[in-house]
């Protein structure tokens, strides 16, 4: 048996106190690349609370118990923020939300297996567990999928568990690195990964909560109060520490920027608002904000979100994209979701110039161009035998 594959087949360590972390973290300070997950609880919570966080390096893999009395995570923030270190994930954004609110910066360098097996050809959102029967050829155990993480003393088969998901991830990342190394792709990944490294990717604005609940009106009244109230939602729910949709539902929401109660008595005849509520603390917030934003001036009422696709596009013509998209996914083996969306062929049948990413970069170089192409009646499609063939139209 190998140095590699005795180090595999050893128990991962438990980390419960501060030395063994930093002991830890100084060890993988050396490595080329350190796999890491976390596993944490946000059901009751709007904050996710960190549980355990799991790192792999070449030789040995440990599983850091982050609610050890005690321990301080500092080393840790130093790790993921040491540029010499690339910092492996799989799904890497609700990890990254974390260890952005823990330390206040985004792990870097930083590797997504999910975005990278995306430009490898392996469809989209590939789960972790499909890609360690490619790549690594191991079956991962779903026991402890749903477990309570925040429950102490953690169990020695969630500790198994827990490490598996950055045992396997080496083999993951290095077998997809190499694949893509080969074909070039590597800088398709880094533009990919580009915005995962941003912080404005994994923060919400307060004032721009209200787009997320697409309201169906171009009444910029009605948008001005759902705004404020939106707004009020979010700063609420995080002075609280519970989730959203657990301080005051949607369609509540949006029952209250149509009635603009002005009374605790008001308040409480909406769904889902009970009488204490109206009268505590969160009520007399929302009552505040929804009298702030009736004093608003036209001027500083937001614009109704704009009509993204104008024109309804022809179902042929967006029938025909999808087919090209599927072609070109097929041919350069790579998923179609990273090509374009379907947002995107609906706005490129419709519009002369669409500032969309499958017009920019390599996608337009492996998609882009052709679709133009065929818009224009420069490019037909084919059938040659059993596949789509494109065939240049003069």
């Amino acid at each position: 048996m190998s140095r590699r594959q005795s180090a595999e087949a050893t128990a991962p360590a438990l980390v419960t106190t501060s030395a063994d972390l930093a002991a830890l973290c100084e060890r993988l300070a050396g490595e080329e690349f350190v796999t890491v997950d976390t596993e944490f609880m946000r059901e009751r919570t709007y904050w996710p609370e960190l549980c355990v966080v799991q790192l792999g390096g070449e030789h040995e893999t440990a599983v850091v118990d982050a609610l050890a009395e005690g321990i301080d995570l500092a080393p840790l923030g130093a790790l993921l923020a040491n540029p010499r270190v690339v910092k492996v994930f799989h799904a890497a954004r609700q990890d990254i939300e974390i260890f952005l609110l823990k330390f206040d910066a985004v792990p870097t360098p930083l590797f997504d297996t999910q975005v990278a097996a995306m430009v490898a050809g392996f469809g989209d959102q590939v789960s972790y567990d499909a890609l360690a029967r490619s790549l690594a050829g191991a079956q991962i155990d779903k026991a402890h999928r749903f477990s309570d993480w925040a429950a102490r003393p953690l169990s020695a088969s969630q500790i198994a568990y827990a490490a598996a998901d950055v045992t396997h991830l080496r083999k993951i990342y290095t077998g997809l690195r190499n694949r893509l190394e080969r074909e070039g792709r590597l800088d398709w990944v880094a533009e990919e990964m580009a915005a995962l490294h941003e912080p404005a990717t994994y923060r919400t604005e307060p004032e721009n909560a209200w787009e997320k609940l697409r309201p169906r009106t171009s009444n910029r009244r009605f948008l001005g109060m759902l705004r404020a109230l939106a707004a009020w939602r979010e700063r609420e729910a995080q002075r609280v520490n519970i989730p959203r949709q657990r301080l005051v539902k949607d369609e509540t929401l949006l029952e209250l920027a149509a009635t603009t109660p002005e009374t605790p008595a008001d308040l409480a005849r909406a769904r889902g608002i009970s009488e204490g509520f109206a009268k505590g603390r969160s009520g007399t917030g929302l009552l505040a904000a929804i009298k702030d934003a009736k004093a608003l001036p036209d001027s500083a009422l937001p614009e109704p979100p704009k009509d993204r696709h104008g024109p309804t596009p022809s179902p042929a013509l967006v029938a025909l994209l999808k087919v090209l998209l599927a072609t070109k996914s097929e041919e350069h083996h790579v998923a179609p979701k990273l090509l374009a969306s379907s947002d995107d062929l609906e706005r490129l049948a419709t519009e002369a110039s669409p500032d969309l990413p499958a017009l920019h970069g390599w996608r337009r170089e492996v998609f882009g161009d052709a679709a133009l192409a065929l818009k224009s009646g420069r490019l037909a499609l084919g059938v040659d035998g059993r596949r789509i063939k494109l065939i240049p139209a003069g």
